[in-house]
């Protein structure tokens, strides 16, 4: 992987991160490159080993100068103490909490997980600062997915940070759920930064995927929380109707029992479709990387209900021929570690109690946690 520093002026480029060690060693590299700024964004920073790594490198950053700013989201990170960041407060670093705990807004968080260095190189993707990322995804460690990037996407996500760091106390008004939430359609040919979050509209990650599977041909998914809204599947049931291959892969072992329950209940809908699901057997399933014909879709966003209409997400949609060939090659040696779910065991293992536990963690994850949250952000002050 060539690390080399470029600038916010260099050419965009992409390079997909297939394990935790993979992306641990480009986050710390691009730190320690780091000269004049670093801006890290996390839903889990854990108190570890790897944990005191990665502050390790931020303070060093922050000694030999360079502006440094920590934003952890305060459910996610519950476990870690404000004590952690004294060395960093020390060396004249930045660290806040996105939204601190409260009971009546609990329900909207910041999932996103970015870092940006000089504000030419970024990394996006699905892992957290914790240790059950470490390793090749296979024989150990959870197995997701994450994207080193430079040049003007890097600078893109820079902006992205500072406005999140600025509100991280979340202190809305009344009335901003009357608001659009905030979108970003900027980019270039071939790049789109895509963000979603609270609010009237529900974000741009949604509506683009929506419309890039009209018109599809080929899509593969690896989703470690699959609970699409209504016209997603809608969508994908189009493109297996009008004779296109749709493949997921989805959690065979899981952090979140009731999400892959809510999702195991779509699964005889989707099969009897021609829809092809397998499940990953040999770790934990954590990534978000979805290939539609030649758009490839990496970022924090699950294909859920909460990543689409409750949370804080960012995506990158990159056309590119080069990083779809990864993702193709990805998808391939994930699905290589997957067990294909066919149609009729899977409708012949389904017993009365699977099918009620199933139902209700989908009623539970589509149906009642959006109400909660809507509640609570009509009820912000």
């Amino acid at each position: 992987m060539n690390h080399s520093a470029p600038t916010v002026d260099s050419p965009a480029t992409f390079q997909l991160l297939r394990s935790g060690d993979e992306y641990f060693g480009a986050l710390l590299a691009a730190i320690e490159a780091a000269r004049r700024s670093v801006r890290l964004e996390t839903y889990i920073f854990a108190p570890s080993s790897v944990g005191e790594r990665v502050r390790e490198a931020l303070v060093a950053a922050a000694q030999r100068g360079a502006v440094v700013r920590v934003l952890v989201d305060a459910l996610g990170s519950r476990a870690l103490s404000e004590d952690f960041w004294a060395p960093l407060h020390q060396a004249g670093g930045q660290f806040k909490w996105f939204n601190p705990l409260a009971l009546g807004r609990l329900a909207y968080r910041d999932h996103r997980k970015l870092l940006v260095c000089d504000e030419a190189v970024g990394l996006i993707g699905g892992f957290n600062i914790a240790p059950e990322y470490e390793g090749d995804g296979v024989s150990r460690g959870w197995r997701d997915v994450g994207l080193r990037l430079t040049g003007p996407p890097a600078a893109e996500l820079a902006q992205e940070f500072d406005v999140q760091f600025a509100r991280a106390d979340f202190k809305h008004k009344r009335l901003q759920r009357l608001r659009p939430a905030r979108h970003a359609l900027t980019g270039a040919d071939n790049w789109k930064l895509l963000l979603s979050g609270p609010g009237r509209r529900h974000g741009e990650i949604k509506r683009t995927l929506t419309q890039d599977l009209r018109a599809a041909q080929s899509v593969q998914i690896v989703a470690a929380y699959f609970l699409p809204t209504w016209r997603l599947r809608r969508q994908l049931l189009a493109v297996a109707r009008r004779g296109g291959r749709v493949q997921l892969i989805l959690a065979g072992r899981t952090d979140v029992w009731l999400s892959q329950l809510a999702s195991r209940s779509l699964y005889q809908r989707l099969l009897r479709r021609g829809i092809e699901i397998f499940e990953y057997q040999p770790q934990v399933l954590h990534a978000k990387l979805f290939l539609v014909d030649d758009a490839v879709y990496v970022g924090s966003a699950n294909l859920d209900t909460r990543s689409l209409q409750i949370n804080y997400e960012l995506v990158l949609r990159v056309t590119d021929p080069t990083l779809a060939g990864q993702a193709r090659a990805l998808f391939e040696d994930i699905r290589s570690h997957s067990q294909p779910i066919n149609r009729q065991m899977w409708r012949q293992s389904r017993t009365w109690w699977n099918k009620l536990r199933e139902r209700w963690a989908y009623f539970i994850l589509a149906r009642l946690d959006p109400l909660l949250a809507r509640w609570q952000l009509k009820n912000l002050r």
